[in-house]
């Protein structure tokens, strides 16, 4: 169990490393860097442009499920949309007509940095969820394919074909048995579990004590956000042109979206390439970061370069669509929505969540 100095120890070294400032610290220099580019684009809200089909280019606000919808079925997880207020036997009748079956992964419509988004085991977790969070819901087939990205995928409006400048490869919150150390033991030996130990301990509650096998492996979270313990490694040694053509076709008609990142799931990276055995969890618009510049090797300089870069990219495109007569959203109205936003309290971080919470950032 670890000791008040080891934990210590272990939030200092956090703190020293970038990937774990919070996001306002961050992205301090991208605020100064933000009037510069609203200059350029004579507009404070440039972004608004570079999405023109995601509400406010998909910062804030953005029903998921109205993403999901132009993105072809093929490349999706079987997927229903739960109105808050739907009765629960009527969902149930909505799983078994779509076909779903559990494990599912529910989350909130509208949401960001993996809050609410859940793996439920059985239909009683299910329905305690439900009845834990009035709003609107998404229940997605859980995707077991072994290999979880975040690409960057983004295209200019007057070209043809887009480019992927970011790729994340996500490894999740796992331990390893050794023969001989408890649950409990393993658990506590993992530096990225300690801000979810209490939620860990209440989920393997009657499994602490139990001594895994020699080489047996247990993924301690199997939702691949970065607060949730999952490590976040750069994966754009994958990039090539190959690549980028599977995401032409698979973005060509998404209608509104010229920029944002893609989180998915695929059998392997040959299917990667080849386009097949794909599944998009989620697309996210211009609040997308390179996720890739908080793999724990990257240098603060460089990480703020390429954060810097797709900054550039995000007016570049809002500034070409607004040239073809796409207006920005008005500052009044994203502006009382933003503080209505940050002002909602966030029902789904918990008392030993509130640790890590705070020195995480989206992603």
């Amino acid at each position: 169990m670890p000791t008040f100095a080891s934990d210590m120890v272990q939030k200092i070294k956090k703190l020293k490393e970038f990937e774990y400032w919070p996001f306002g610290v961050f992205y301090i220099p991208l605020y100064f860097y933000g009037f510069y580019l609203a200059f350029k684009s004579r507009s404070f809200m440039y972004f608004s442009t570079t999405n023109p089909g995601m509400k406010y280019g998909g910062v804030i606000g953005e029903s998921k499920i109205s993403v999901l919808d132009r993105i072809d079925a093929k490349y999706l997880p079987k997927t229903i949309f739960i109105n808050s207020g739907s009765q629960f036997n009527d969902i149930q009748f909505l799983i078994k007509e779509k076909g779903l079956e559990l494990p599912l992964i529910v989350k909130p419509n509208i949401g960001e940095r993996g809050k609410g988004v859940e793996k439920i085991e059985n239909i009683e977790s299910l329905k305690d969820y439900l009845d834990q969070n009035k709003e609107d819901i998404i229940l997605q087939e859980f995707i077991d394919y072994p290999v979880e990205l975040g690409i960057l995928y983004y295209r200019h409006p007057n070209e043809a074909t887009g480019h992927i400048s970011s790729v994340v490869m996500k490894e999740f919150l796992e331990i390893e048995g050794n023969g001989h150390a408890t649950l409990l033991e393993l658990i506590d030996s993992k530096p990225r579990a300690i801000g979810r130990r209490e939620y860990l301990l209440n989920k393997y509650a009657h499994q602490l004590n139990d001594i895994l096998p020699n080489g047996e492996r247990i993924r301690l979270e199997p939702i691949g956000n970065h607060c949730r313990g999952t490590k976040f490694l750069n994966g754009n040694h994958l990039i090539n042109s190959q690549l980028e053509s599977v995401f032409d076709q698979i973005a060509k008609n998404i209608k509104g979206y010229n920029y944002g990142r893609f989180d998915l799931k695929v059998k392997s990276l040959e299917d990667l390439y080849l386009g097949k055995n794909i599944k998009i969890l989620e697309l996210n618009g211009v609040s997308s970061e390179p996720a890739h510049v908080y793999d724990p090797n990257m240098k603060l300089l460089n990480a703020y370069k390429d954060v810097f870069k797709h900054a550039s990219i995000i007016q570049q495109i809002g500034y070409a669509n607004h040239k073809k007569g796409v207006s920005y959203s008005p500052l009044y109205t994203f502006v009382k929505e933003l503080i209505s936003f940050l002002n909602t309290p966030k029902k789904d971080i918990t008392e030993e969540d509130t640790t890590q919470f705070e020195m995480e950032k989206l992603a």
